[in-house]
């Protein structure tokens, strides 16, 4: 029964997300879903709820839908529908409104099935996926590759990290280097290694390439 309401709700989302240009589609999602699965098993994590959270987890995000609180609703509305218990939608809506980076000001997580999920969610956004991803966000929303008149922001409001001014060389610099030593797990800390070591030198190579003397 667990496996068919997980299987009918990536049928769901993969619905959902068609043609979704922020990098947050369906494959970001399929991806998630098969590391908090590593994870989870790793860690001894609910895997049910490890896996409906992740695969639910962007439904509710203010990048991908207008309203939260109406993503909310649906993910609760889908999941009664399907005959999943109370005991599971609370804390798997639990899990979609906590595991955001926002900025840095992400609440403090309650459960190691929250902690999976987060720590599969930042995986993704780090290492040459992490990259690609970055590149695609800041194109569908009309930010520069780099612009060198632009400080990185330390603090952040929510607002700040939604509509503030930056490029996608400064969101390494303002997050996705900063995840690996917000990893959970330790499943997740060994595998944010190589990814995070991936993004320094493509940095490196990347103000090489920028910083090129004249002859």
């Amino acid at each position: 029964m667990n496996e068919e309401i997980i299987m009918s709700t990536a049928e769901m989302v993969r619905s959902k997300l068609a043609g979704e240009g922020s990098g947050h589609d369906w494959f970001h999602i399929e991806r998630v879903w098969r590391n908090a699965i590593k994870i989870g098993r790793a860690e001894k994590a609910d895997m049910f709820i490890v896996q409906l959270a992740a695969l639910l987890h962007d439904l509710a995000d203010d990048k991908v839908v207008l309203d939260e609180e109406t993503g909310l609703s649906e993910i609760n509305y889908w999941l009664e529908g399907e005959g999943v218990p109370p005991n599971v939608i609370e804390p798997v809506l639990e899990i979609i409104q906590t595991i955001s980076f926002k900025g840095g000001t992400g609440k403090i997580l309650g459960s190691l099935e929250a902690k999976v999920v987060q720590d599969a969610d930042r995986l993704d956004a780090i290492g040459a996926i992490g990259i690609a991803r970055a590149f695609t966000y800041a194109g569908s929303v009309g930010q520069p590759i780099f612009d060198p008149q632009y400080e990185v922001r330390e603090k952040m409001t929510k607002e700040d990290y939604r509509n503030g001014k930056t490029s996608s060389i400064h969101h390494f610099y303002e997050k996705l280097l900063k995840l690996k030593d917000l990893m959970n797990t330790e499943t997740a800390i060994q595998m944010a290694e190589e990814r995070h070591q991936f993004m320094e030198q493509f940095l490196e190579q990347f103000f090489k390439e920028y910083t090129v003397d004249e002859e």
